[in-house]
């Protein structure tokens, strides 16, 4: 009986062993079967990305920007086949290696290079390392290709400027997004080496014009090169643009200007339409859009020239004589005086214990507004404004568009300076002195305007007091549907003056030019109505010298400011000479040659003759293709 006892408890104690291996066993297949399902299941999206990751890389493809045409459908921007060095981080062991291989091989700025590949951001993507690669340097890199793991060339399309500085200002260049860039709201969807406007329209119009970038999945070898492509999303090129400037007009205030130093400035008065905006000296954009050394870029920036400034909309400057056309309409409209009232003047004004003087020694002798306006008699408009006061002249010049945005379609717009108390008391912490009203009155002082400005100025007057905002862009055309888009005209505002006013000035204005300090502007071809300006920058004494004797700097600026025909204007005009002297002898003719050019090339079409062939008027400069 205890044997079998004994037994019975042995088997019960094996059966109880059992019962737990087959538990721990299911156990275990259950934690089997559960890591299983984890790995497989849950996270098996993330381990098949990264099993694809070790064989496969993205690649950004970068699009082509937008054309830009002037208003004839000229091109004036494209885009080039070119070739772009890349450097996927994944696949690059030694990057310091790296650097002093491409440094070496291809000649580039060691410093710029480690730039690029130590930069953050992320590693799944290349790194743009050098664009416009010469066929040299691309066939140096393939020739390399097993000593450069991760190092791939792609082709890709890079902004042209057909005309070189031709327009320089207004269409801007283009460069890789900066870093600091990459932090702001608006580049949010961009990445390193992304091509951006940086300046110009390029910069104003970027988003329509920059495109859309694609992508395409490519599959590698061990060094990280290419074998096959095994996805790709197109990129989408950017819109067009259709400029309302000529380029042939637009060659012609360049070369007028030449190698002086200014801008000159030509609008449609009817809509604001930019016809013409050159400034000089230039640049070209087809080098600043490559990417620059530190040492290449100090030497544009710190050029004495300041060949980065758009003169047109950025300079500054007194407006000198220019200014008496709005003094003009202050006058009248204020009640200041009539236009018949005369003052006399004696070749100077005298205040307290100062003298004022005359630009012509003699002086002028009665005027009445006309006269004054014609003969640009400084003691008539001394005096004008010395009744009117600071405030009412200020207040009229705002109302003339002066110090503020004309609102033109390019980035970093100046507003000039209109003077008034409260301004100079915020700018200056001082109180305004009488002396310094007189001295505004004939756009000297504190007054300074942009060209831009006195192009849409002396445009209003032409118009009847109607602005509009200077346009650049008349037309968008969409890549992807082939919609063109016309960009309306927008009027600004409307001069609230007494019907009488405006007539009796552009009759002045166009007296200037015919009987008064512009008549080297005088026209045989069309009538043209305008104001001289010579604004003084320096105080030379009372020793005054001969022009010729000042040196360069020293010298006044040149101004004038024009509109044609007289009866029915349809081309406004500001011309700004630095340092070029008098407005009537060096200013003036630029704008004649200009406005006849203008005239010339919106000619009516030849008509046929009996035997088929053209009659060709002489100098006629082409259909009016606008």
């Amino acid at each position: 009986m205890a044997t079998a006892g004994l037994h019975d408890s042995e088997l019960g104690e094996l059966q109880r062993r059992l019962i737990i291996l087959r538990v721990g066993l299911l156990l275990v297949v259950a934690l089997l079967a559960l890591r299983l399902w984890h790995l497989q299941i849950r996270e098996g999206p993330y381990y098949r990305d990264l099993s694809e990751n070790n064989r496969t890389r993205s690649v950004i493809m970068e699009p082509a920007r937008g054309l830009i045409y002037d208003r004839n459908g000229v091109l004036l921007a494209n885009n080039v086949p070119s070739f772009t060095l890349y450097v996927s981080l994944e696949d690059v062991k030694n990057r310091e290696l790296l650097i002093e291989q491409l440094t070496n091989l291809l000649g580039l700025d060691e410093a710029l290079v480690r730039k690029k590949l130590m930069a953050r951001g992320s590693k799944q993507l290349p790194r743009k390392v050098k664009d416009r690669l010469s066929l040299r340097e691309a066939t140096l890199i393939e020739s390399h290709r097993l000593d450069l793991p991760g190092v791939m060339v792609q082709v890709e399309s890079q902004r042209n400027y057909p005309g070189g500085v031709t327009a320089s200002h207004l269409l801007g260049y283009v460069g890789e997004v900066s870093p600091e860039q990459l932090e702001k709201p608006e580049f949010a969807d961009l990445h390193q080496g992304s091509i951006v406007g940086q300046y110009g329209v390029e910069k104003f119009f970027d988003r329509l014009v920059r495109g859309q970038a694609g992508q395409k999945s490519i599959e590698v070898d061990a060094l990280g090169h290419e074998k096959r492509t095994v996805v790709v999303e197109q990129a989408h090129a950017g819109d067009n643009l259709y400029l309302t400037i000529d380029v042939r007009l637009q060659k012609v205030a360049e070369n007028l200007l030449g190698e002086e130093s200014g801008a000159i400035v030509a609008l449609d008065p009817r809509t604001g339409d930019v016809l013409a905006m050159a400034s000089r000296p230039g640049f070209d954009p087809n080098v600043l859009s490559r990417e620059l050394t530190p040492k290449q870029w100090a030497e544009i920036v710190q050029n004495e020239g300041r060949p980065l400034n758009n003169r047109a909309s950025q300079g500054q400057y007194p407006p000198g004589s220019v200014f008496k056309v709005m003094m003009a309409a202050a006058a009248l409209e204020s009640n200041t005086v009539t236009p018949s009232t005369t003052i006399h003047c004696n070749g100077g004004y005298q205040f307290g214990r100062r003298l004022y003087h005359d630009w012509k020694a003699g002086g002028h002798g009665s005027v009445d507004l006309r006269r004054a306006l014609i003969q640009s008699c400084d003691v008539y408009f001394y005096t004008v404004g010395q009744r009117m006061g600071i405030e009412t002249m200020a207040s009229f010049a705002h109302m003339f568009g002066l110090g503020e945005e004309t609102g033109i379609e390019l980035p970093s717009e100046r507003i000039g300076i209109v003077p008034s108390s409260a301004w100079k008391q915020k700018a200056k912490n001082e109180p305004w002195l009488p002396g310094e009203t007189i001295s505004a009155s004939i756009g000297q002082g504190y007054v300074n305007v942009t060209p831009l400005q006195m192009a849409s100025l002396i445009g209003t007057v032409a118009n009847d007091g109607v602005t509009f905002r200077p346009r650049l862009v008349r037309a968008v055309m969409d890549r992807a549907t082939g919609a063109l888009e016309e960009r309306p005209a927008v009027p600004k505002r409307t001069l609230k003056l007494r019907p009488e006013i405006l007539p009796l000035i552009k009759e002045a204005l166009a007296g200037v030019v015919t009987e008064g300090t512009a008549t080297r502007a005088k026209s045989a071809l069309v009538t043209i109505a305008g104001k001289t300006g010579t604004a003084q920058t320096t105080a030379l004494g009372k020793d005054k010298k001969a022009e010729k004797d000042i040196p360069k700097k020293f010298r006044d600026h040149a101004w004038f400011v024009a509109f044609a025909p007289v009866d029915a204007p349809t081309i406004a005009v500001a011309v700004l000479g630095e340092h070029m002297g008098h407005g009537g002898s060096a200013s003036a003719p630029l704008a004649k040659v200009l406005i006849e050019t203008y005239v010339k090339l919106n000619l009516p079409a030849p008509a046929a003759v009996p035997d088929g062939t053209v009659a060709r008027e002489a100098d006629a400069g082409g259909q009016d293709t606008r």
